[in-house]
């Protein structure tokens, strides 16, 4: 009996010296470093940023970028419950899940432009200093499909 006692001590203080295992936190003003970031077949932006308020569940992203054909804004409401969260993008719905694999966010949309159907999964990773976001996508339409990978540093 007292053996079984001491045992379920040790279980615990052995299970209370592990870590906590975090999600990672987003929020922050962030710029995109264009020069460590790679568009694929995609026209790099002169600028971009994004201002994120996360509270898990809900992640609020603003996203802003400049380029030669003008400047570009929108604002995306989701949940990281697996939900499916609907926004708007340049006049048509965008259709979003988003789930944690780990400490990474994997956000999974849909959206329909004319008659191109239109998939993008973003992978987010947060580096262990937390000033930096890596965001890997890929894209994949009737017109193909291609990856970026996107850098940014915490203002």
């Amino acid at each position: 009996m007292r053996s079984r006692f001491f045992l379920a001590v040790f279980v615990v203080m052995a299970l209370a010296a592990l870590p906590v295992l975090a999600k990672a936190n987003f929020s922050g003003d962030w710029k995109l470093n264009v020069s460590k970031s790679d568009f694929g077949p995609m026209p790099a932006p002169s600028s971009g940023s994004m201002k994120n308020t996360h509270e898990d569940p809900k992640l609020k992203v603003v996203s802003k970028q400049s380029s030669d054909r003008g400047d570009f804004e929108a604002e995306f409401n989701y949940t990281t419950d697996g939900k499916e969260c609907t926004n708007e993008i340049m006049g048509n719905p965008m259709k979003s899940t988003l789930k944690w694999d780990g400490d990474t966010l994997v956000i999974d949309s849909k959206a329909k432009f004319g008659d191109n159907d239109f998939t993008m999964v973003d992978t987010w990773t947060l580096s262990p200093d937390g000033k930096t976001i890596n965001v890997s996508r890929h894209f994949s339409s009737s017109m193909g499909e291609a990856d970026s990978k996107l850098t940014f540093e915490k203002q």
